[in-house]
Parts: structure tokens; sequence; C-alpha cells
């Protein structure tokens, strides 16, 4: 892995493919670092001939923590998703997608798919919204499109998702605590642990993992509206959402699929909020399929 500075932040990421490869930036969510997307997901995409880049947001993994800023409480949080963005946040999600286009701006990238999940498709949308001449094709992953009423967590969730995060131990329990909570009938519980054990050993501290996690929740539950600005969106657009997703219902999906005019809507009735091993490879056919519906033609390299 290596990391860029854009945006007065180091970005941790990693390259996978050839070089000269149509990249695919994938930008993950909540507290979640680049290792956990699939290897088998990036390894498709790799083999058909994609440059793919994976990286971690601000305030996670090897990428920059902001800990000048004072990480919210749990009544802070409770009263932002009561509130929603009238609560005030130290960054929010269009700060992350600036980031993501300044990270293709440092690799020479002008144009990508982008395939975000979770906090990551709220991200990607952004992306789209405020840079679309960088993006070739769009993936929504069991995101939302930031109504208040579409695809937001259960306030009831919001506890148990916390305190299990804000341990100042570096024991993966707790996440796997949360992993089990939101994921769905092929839940890996072996699998999870080793994320979570490297995701651990690649965080400055606990505390610093936890800090990250709550201002990030803090700019989801901020976040705004993007529904009108979807609906001017002129690219291929792919929505994927669980049936059994309990953390961002599929209500979300289903209202995000609806924004963008043309775009397709994909539901699995055995995902909750994870990517199950036995969907990866027709998931990746459906991305697969949606840049190959990308109108744009990429420039050929100088």
């Amino acid at each position: 892995m290596t990391a860029a500075d854009v945006n007065g932040l180091t970005l941790e990421y990693e390259v996978h493919g050839p070089a000269d490869g149509v990249a695919v930036l994938l930008v993950m969510g909540l507290g979640t670092q680049l290792i956990a997307w699939p290897v088998s997901f990036i390894e498709r995409l790799v083999a058909e001939g994609h440059r793919v880049v994976a990286f971690d947001n601000r305030d996670v993994g090897g990428s920059t923590h902001l800990d000048d800023h004072q990480p919210p409480g749990l009544g802070q949080l409770a009263a932002a998703l009561l509130a929603g963005r009238k609560a005030k946040a130290p960054y929010g999600i269009e700060d992350f997608a600036d980031d993501a286009a300044a990270l293709l701006d440092h690799l020479g990238i002008d144009r990508a798919h982008v395939v975000g999940a979770s906090m990551g498709g709220m991200i990607s949308q952004e992306l789209a919204i405020r840079h679309p001449e960088r993006v070739l094709s769009l993936t929504s992953i069991m995101s939302n499109t930031g109504a208040r009423l579409k695809g937001r967590m259960s306030p009831k969730l919001l506890p148990t998702f916390l305190k299990a995060r804000r341990s100042d131990s570096r024991d993966p329990a707790d996440a796997l605590m949360v992993s089990r909570l939101i994921a769905g009938p092929h839940f890996d519980e072996q699998a999870a642990l080793e994320v979570h054990e490297l995701s651990a050993s690649r965080e400055p501290s606990a505390t610093a993992a936890a800090d990250g996690l709550a201002r990030q929740t803090l700019a989801v539950l901020t976040t705004r509206d993007r529904t009108a600005d979807l609906a001017r969106l002129q690219l291929p657009v792919l929505v994927i959402h669980g049936l059994l997703d309990l953390l961002v219902r599929p209500s979300g999906g289903i209202a995000t699929a609806r924004a963008v005019p043309g775009a397709r809507l994909v539901m699995y009735p055995d995902m909750a909020h994870d990517v199950p091993d036995v969907r990866i490879p027709e998931m990746a056919d459906e991305v697969l399929e949606n840049f190959a519906r990308a109108t744009a033609k990429v420039p050929a390299p100088a």
C-alpha cells in the first residue's frame, strides 16, 4: 500500500491490475477500511483488464485521523439522528467525495467507474454529482439518497452499533458483534474476524478508530438529500441492495434507483448489510455490465 497527500490529508490506497486498464475506484463505508473489499471481487475486475483503486477514507485505517476535532458523543449522535443536516459536523459527505476526486488527480486518472458500498455509496453519488466529468459509471451498494425517510438506520441500532465500536480495547470481538448484528444468513464469522483483526492492526489506536467512526457517523447523519441532483445524472447507474438490510433499509436502494433516470435496481433476498461470498460472482457480473453501459470514451494514453 502507499499514500497520497491530498486536500490537506494523507489517504492510504492500493492499486490492483494493469496500469493501462480502465480505472475502477472502490469507495468503502462507515468505519470500514479498504481491506474489507472482497478479494474475489477485486480479482474479477482485474481479470477483465481493469485498474482497481481502493483507499481508506479520512478518519479510518491508514488515512489521516482528524484528531483536532472532538468526536461527538452518543447524545450528540442521537440528536443528529433526529435533527439531521441541521446538526453541525466537522466534515460531510461532500468532503469525502472531494477527497476521492483529489486521489484520482494524484493518480493521474481522468475518469473512473465508481463503486461505493454503504456510506461509500453516498460518497460515490456525491462524487458523480460534484465531479460528473470524472465518473464513467456509478454503482451504489446498500446505500441511500440522503432523503430523511428513505433507507435510514433504525434508532434502535445506534446505541449497540456505537457501544461496540467505542471500546478502547483492540479486541475485534466488539466489531464482530456489530458485523453479526447487521449481516445476513451467509455471515462468515471467521472471515469477518480476520478482517477485523487486520483492521485493528492498521489503526493508530483503538481510541483513534472509535473517534474516527463517531465523526464519520455524524457526517452520515447530517448528509443532505441528493435526490434532485441524482435525477440530473447522465451516466449508467446500478443500485444493489439486500432485502434483509436493517442498517440501511431497502427503501434507500429503491429511492436511489428511482431518483436516477434509467438506473438498474438489483435486490437480493438473502443479503443484509454485507456482501456475502455466494453473491459476489453475480454482483461482479452486474457491475461489469454497468461498466459496459458507459457511453463516454476513455481518452487513449498519451
